[in-house]
């Protein structure tokens, strides 16, 4: 199985001998050895993969990379943040997801009114199997542990990642207020995470419609 390593926090180095990877395409930045490149239909789910994203709003251009020797990869100088699965499932934006094994599945789920609320659309991508995936963030990513006892309030805009069994809810920021002249105060919006897993935020924030209010 190809060893993903990180080679200072915005390049990631994939030692492979013999394996192959799924990467954003385009990103490859340099690579010693020998390598071969071939673009994937559907963001590697195939045909049906394609057809689905299409209809979803969740495109996903990738690469598959395979060879003997090492591959770096970066994206827009984006931080980049390594993620083991192991037989679990990482939700992620399609345009936050640079590398993984090829031995993990990707997919599109319905995250209904949390995608919409980040102006990505309804659906997001899926990561699903054993094996290590490398997330994009802007800036340094921090990771959240969410228990039974201890749900976790995220703005959409910061969000870009989760793992484990979570249950989302959008709703509306406790200190959300208008003020006579009509400007809000306070997060509009929130994510809210209940149930066992962790979520991945970045600090900095995307447009989004609660941006906007």
């Amino acid at each position: 199985m190809a060893q993903f390593r990180l080679h200072g926090s915005k390049v990631l180095a994939v030692d492979m001998a013999g394996d192959a990877v799924k990467a954003k395409n385009g990103s490859m930045v340099a690579y010693e050895g020998d390598m071969a490149f071939k673009k994937m239909t559907g963001g590697g789910d195939g045909l049906r993969g394609m057809v689905t994203r299409r209809l979803t709003g969740e495109q996903m251009d990738m690469m598959e990379v395979k060879g003997t020797g090492t591959c770096y990869f970066a994206d827009r100088a984006s931080e980049i943040n390594l993620v083991t699965l192991r037989g679990e499932t990482l939700y992620v934006e399609a345009s936050n997801l640079l590398c993984t094994d090829t031995a993990l599945r990707t997919g599109t789920t319905f995250t209904g009114l949390r995608g919409a609320s980040q102006g990505n659309g309804l659906f997001t991508t899926t990561v699903e199997g054993s094996g290590q995936a490398a997330v994009l963030s802007a800036g340094t990513a921090i990771v959240l542990r969410v228990t039974k006892q201890m749900p976790l309030q995220v703005d959409p805009g910061a969000y870009i990642a989760h793992t484990g069994r979570l249950k989302q809810h959008f709703q509306i920021g406790v200190n959300f207020r208008r003020t006579s002249i009509g400007e809000g105060s306070g997060e509009a919006f929130q994510i809210r995470f209940e149930g066992d897993g962790l979520v991945y935020v970045q600090p900095s924030e995307r447009n989004t419609i609660g941006g906007d209010l």
